[in-house]
Formats: structure tokens, sequence, C-alpha cells
């Protein structure tokens, strides 16, 4: 698990799964997205995961802009239906 991003909107984590070392599992994983202003989650992970972590490439080649990459992680915590909870 690896915090990529942190505004005071968004936070994004990156999870990494492997399988055990004698298991022929490729690497998997995904993105958990927080919308701090909703307190609500999503997980995404596939093809979903991959058009994000591209898009973001795509912002923070161009130069980080934290209002740019704010506004497109939007575009993904409109999907967001888990409540935050603490525990």
């Amino acid at each position: 698990m690896e915090l990529l991003y942190n505004s005071e909107a968004f936070s994004v984590v990156q999870i990494s799964v492997a399988g055990a070392a004698d298991e022929v599992m490729p690497l998997r994983g995904g993105f958990e997205i927080v919308d701090k202003s909703t307190r609500k989650g999503i997980y995404i992970e596939g093809a979903l995961a991959d058009g994000f972590q591209r898009g973001v490439q795509a912002i923070v080649a161009q130069g980080p802009d934290e209002q740019a990459l704010d506004d497109f992680i939007s575009g993904y915590t409109a999907l967001a239906q888990q409540p935050l909870v603490l525990h």
C-alpha cells in the first residue's frame, strides 16, 4: 500500500497484491480513492484503474497541477458509494 496523492479534497492509495512465491499469479491491485468532502471512497482495479493511472500520468507529464489532478479525480469519486469508516 502506497500513498500516491493527498490534497485537501482527495487521497489516493495504490494497493498491490502479489501471489505467494509458489503460486503462478500475476501482480494485481488497484487504487483506493477517498473524497474527503463527501467522506466516501471507491476502489478501482483492472481496466478502470489502468485508465485512471494513464490519466494521472498525462496530467503529471504536463507539470504537476493540483487543481487539474483534483478535477480529474473527482470524475472517479462521482462513482463512490462506500462511506469512510474509521475503526
